[in-house]
């Protein structure tokens, strides 16, 4: 049977959030510590850590049902791995019971993508593992590169990852403006009503608008600056690394004024979304808080959604109208222009049928 293993939360006297993988004895482990430790000291969100520390500990888990130690691993055993995440059992043999669901290959690639990560960091320090594990960077906050790379006028492609699913292509979720004006419809509460505007119009995550301060909503401008924050009271994470003023409508400015006059009131804080009708009023919005909204907004109207459903709709709706996509890219404030036309540039039927009658071939 294997070692059973948990994923620690961890909270520093200061109040910042972390996690990390303990052993039956609630030991932590250390290699995983390790790296979550230096996750946590280069800004990796505690969501990120939390969804990498939950990679780890299967991986770990793994390697003890095998009796395979950490650092004597080669891509056969990373390849062993992906067929037990695809088919998992109570050991690493693939059962035969098909009733046994696999995981996807997207969420396949996020556990290993976390693998990967573990022995890059520790090979960088001095560690000795398979050469074959370590021969990948990736690009982003978290890429590398050797020192000198590129002198002398050429400069070597970076390997990508050994092991590697490929997923299938996914339109993402939408809902169309009907739908929407629904969910605004039935909120029982301006602030409410406001989130959801937000969300819906400007494409933002959910963790950008719970880190709104006041200062951030130019209402003369007619603009939200998105400003990331590490130490927001209430958890919410931005999620970019630059801030970004972007552009909202007359209608925005007008209900979020309404919103402050109505609701809001005389509450002192400088955070724009609050609580108003539980305790303690006046406290930063938390996740918990929005996501009990979605959940009474789903049974209000019977549309199955998320908050993040509404930043797909704005960017499809964008790229529909022509927006070009390094502009789609800005608002969403993605770090790369691939994310978002990987994300969002591919036409579903229904696009196709009205491309060709734009074109008078239908």
């Amino acid at each position: 049977m294997p070692t059973s293993m948990l994923v620690q939360k961890v909270v520093s006297p200061g109040g910042d959030t972390s996690w990390t993988v303990v052993d039956e004895c609630f030991e932590p482990v250390e290699p995983v510590e390790v790296y979550l430790a230096h996750l946590e000291a280069i800004e990796r969100s505690p969501n990120t850590l939390r969804a990498y520390a939950s990679s780890l500990r299967l991986f770990f888990e793994f390697l003890a049902v095998r009796g395979v130690e950490w650092d004597a691993v080669g891509l056969d055993e990373v390849g062993r791995f992906v067929s037990w995440l695809r088919r998992p059992g109570d050991d690493v043999v693939i059962p035969i019971d098909t009733s046994v669901s696999a995981r996807a290959a997207s969420t396949v690639n996020r556990h290993l993508a976390a693998v990967f990560g573990l022995y890059d960091f520790h090979a960088r320090r001095g560690l000795a593992v398979a050469a074959e594990l370590v021969q990948w960077r990736r690009g982003g906050r978290g890429s590398y590169r050797p020192f000198l790379e590129g002198v002398g006028g050429r400069s070597r492609k970076a390997p990508r990852r050994p092991v590697r699913l490929k997923p299938p292509r996914r339109l993402p979720e939408t809902l169309n403006p009907e739908q929407i004006m629904l969910l605004l419809a039935a909120c029982e509460h301006l602030r409410d009503r406001f989130l959801i505007a937000l969300l819906a119009e400007t494409g933002m995550r959910v963790g950008q608008a719970l880190g709104l301060r006041h200062s951030d909503f130019v209402s003369r401008d007619k603009t939200i600056r998105i400003v990331p924050r590490s130490a927001n009271a209430n958890g919410a994470r931005a999620k970019c690394r630059d801030e970004m003023a972007i552009p909202v409508s007359a209608g925005l400015v007008r209900l979020y004024s309404e919103y402050l006059f109505d609701e809001y009131g005389d509450i002192d804080s400088d955070y724009v979304f609050v609580n108003l009708f539980a305790s303690p009023v006046g406290r930063p919005l938390r996740y918990s808080a929005v996501a009990g909204l979605v959940n009474r907004l789903r049974a209000r109207t019977g549309i199955d959604f998320s908050l993040h459903v509404l930043r797909h709709s704005a960017a499809s709706e964008w790229v529909r109208s022509g927006v070009p996509i390094e502009v789609v890219s800005k608002l969403l404030t993605h770090a790369s222009v691939t994310t978002t036309s990987g994300t969002y540039v591919h036409l579903g039927v229904e696009d196709l049928r009205a491309e060709l009658i734009k074109a008078g071939l239908r």
